[in-house]
């Protein structure tokens, strides 16, 4: 078998020892056939929302083992492909095995990529909050140029974008904005995206075309389902309400509907308006908050983590992450991992892949090597 074929199949190989791992493979395989069981049986959905939880998980586990078996089924069909081609002689077919290996080399990157995604809220919709820095009417520009940034993500990845509360600039722009992406693991890919982000670019706001920086900061939550329990005392909480800002209906903007809450220990402050009663803007603010403190957890255990390497992580809020200039030249780069692109316009519209990846494996690395 010639060099590349052996070196695609040892690498689709080393993919799949990678996943098996992630995975736990045979405690993985005992509890999808535990939930496959208790799938069938006709007492599961008295209680509808242990009955979701079960299936929920059952899903999850049977497409990541079912991914797995599939990647090695194709890897054996094209690599017995490739030996009888070889013995006929047949030059298109090992050319045309040797291109399948190469999707399932892809493939199984992918997949391995995506069993980094176990965090116990990764799988979750997620909360993503944008406020500009100082800078004025630039910076509030830079704002809701990374909310549009975002809401391509989502949409060229299938998730769903709902806005929960923005506080319009002056002349341009957003002062901040929050919205909230719902898909499968929304949260996972999105997570490392908190921190704060650099812009530099001739100004279009400024008569004598000055290059300007401008800064905005990100900050990531998860939704919290059920299954995660995050106490709130409502001796804790300041609670306001106001009237709705924005469009949303003759009757938003008539009434005080409009709810902020204010978490007195950690200072965090939560508001919503878009909803048209203030009963379900306080819930949407409860459900928001509810995903900042357990955010807040999450960063207290990796900074815990970190103590022990003697050093404090660099993925957080408060961090610059990336650099985007657009002027005197175009570059966009990640200050954590290294990764550069050329095409800014290109990630302005959505394209975040590379650097999701490499900030969600730096970090699975870091939890590595601090456990």
């Amino acid at each position: 078998m010639r060099a590349e074929l052996v070196t695609l199949s040892e690498d689709v190989n080393r993919s799949l020892a990678l996943l098996r791992r992630h995975l736990d493979w045979e405690v993985a395989v005992r509890r999808l056939d535990e939930l496959n069981a208790l799938s069938e049986d006709p007492n599961l959905w008295n209680d509808a929302a242990k009955a979701q939880t079960i299936m929920r998980e059952r899903t999850k586990l049977e497409q990541a083992i079912n991914g797995v078996r599939q990647i090695e089924r194709e890897l054996a069909d094209n690599l017995d492909m490739v030996e009888l081609a070889e013995a006929e002689g047949d030059a298109a077919l090992v050319a045309e095995a040797e291109a399948a290996l190469a999707r399932i080399k892809a493939d199984a990157a992918k997949k391995e990529l995506e069993s980094l995604l176990s965090g116990e809220a990764d799988a979750n919709d997620c909360f993503l909050e944008v406020n500009s820095g100082a800078g004025g009417t630039e910076a509030q520009d830079w704002t809701e140029m990374l909310l549009r940034m975002y809401t391509r993500w989502a949409e060229q990845h299938g998730y769903k974008v709902f806005l929960i509360e923005e506080s319009p600039g002056e002349e341009a722009g957003l002062k901040s904005v929050t919205i909230q992406i719902s898909g499968h693991n929304a949260y996972g890919w999105l997570k490392t995206e908190g921190g704060v982000h650099r812009l530099v670019r001739i100004s279009p706001f400024d008569s004598q075309a000055r290059r300007q920086t401008s800064f905005a900061a990100v900050q990531v939550s998860p939704v919290i389902d059920d299954a995660i329990e995050v106490e709130i005392d409502d001796k804790d909480l300041r609670v306001d309400t106001y009237r709705a800002s924005g469009s949303g209906g003759q009757h938003v903007n008539k009434t005080d509907s409009a709810v902020r809450i204010t978490h007195i220990p950690t200072g965090i402050v939560v508001a919503s308006q878009q909803e048209r009663s203030q009963h379900q803007n306080r819930a949407k603010v409860m459900q928001v908050l509810r995903g900042k403190l357990f955010e807040l957890e999450l960063k207290k255990r990796e900074e815990k983590l970190a103590s022990f390497q003697g050093e404090k992580s660099d993925i957080g809020w408060g961090h610059q992450i990336r650099s985007y200039v657009l002027q005197p030249y175009q570059m966009v780069k990640d200050l954590r991992t290294g990764v550069e692109k050329g095409n800014a316009q290109g990630v302005l519209d959505g394209d975040l892949d590379d650097f999701l990846a490499a900030a969600l494996a730096a970090r699975v690395k870091e939890t590595e090597l601090a456990g």
